[in-house]
């Protein structure tokens, strides 16, 4: 196992300081960089351990926060926060672009090789980036396949893979289809993998004995496993980490 450094960066957006857990792959050289957005509810240790796998894998990854240090366990606290946020793709790419600085900013980062991958509202702040014309080798949501404004999209410059569940709910086959017309419609290289009989969050493991959740979500360990081998080989292909010397 390689060696990972990691540190809490602390930045402001959206009116609030942001707490996020960059982590560093072991080395001195530059390498590609991901940022990684999270669910709903905020940034936890389920996206610290993604990114620190990252890291593991050779990419300097950090895991940004939302919520300005808070994480939303309580459903009604979380949508009343979320649901004014995802309406509004200006707030969402102010908190992409503050994390994007502190990402470009470390020394590690090779700034012309830079991925954004995020789940649920994480996953619709890396898409608000693509559509507001970020250079990023490729965009990964899970969940969050949110459409933007008319149009925009066309500004997205890399290929773009979604992931949902079958049995989601809240991203229904609705929302899949306005997704994938707009990323049609915008001429994007993009993918949308269906994971069958999986619900929303499906990726997430099981919340602490007692915690609420929101109907229609649940975890599905053999797909969560597959989108995560799913997101690395798109970041293989579009942003892969030099050999060794």
């Amino acid at each position: 196992m390689t060696s990972v450094t990691t540190r809490t960066v602390h930045y402001p957006a959206d009116g609030l300081t942001m707490i996020g857990h960059l982590a560093l792959p072991a080395g001195t050289g530059r390498r590609p960089a991901v940022l990684l957005g999270p669910e709903g509810p905020g940034l936890s240790d389920v996206e610290r351990r993604r990114a620190d796998a990252l890291a593991e894998l050779g990419y300097v990854a950090l895991a940004f926060d939302i919520h300005g240090g808070r994480y939303l366990a309580d459903p009604q606290q979380m949508l009343a926060r979320c649901m004014p946020l995802l309406a509004d793709p200006d707030r969402m790419r102010d908190i992409g672009h503050a994390a994007l600085a502190v990402l470009r900013a470390e020394p590690r980062t090779d700034p012309g090789r830079i991925a954004a991958i995020g789940y649920g509202t994480g996953g619709a702040v890396a898409l608000e980036l693509g559509r507001d014309g970020v250079d990023l080798r490729a965009i990964a949501t899970v969940n969050g396949l949110i459409t933007g404004r008319p149009g925009e999209a066309a500004a997205i410059r890399c290929p773009v893979w979604a992931g949902v569940g079958s049995e989601d709910p809240i991203m229904a086959v609705a929302q899949r289809d306005a997704f994938t017309a707009e990323m049609q419609a915008a001429g994007v290289d993009w993918r949308l993998v269906v994971y069958g009989g999986a619900l929303h969050a499906f990726h997430h493991p099981p919340t602490p004995s007692g915690q609420t959740v929101l109907p229609g979500i649940g975890h599905h360990p053999e797909h969560a496993r597959r989108a995560w081998r799913d997101i690395v080989d798109l970041l293989t292909e579009c942003a892969p980490v030099p050999a060794a010397r």
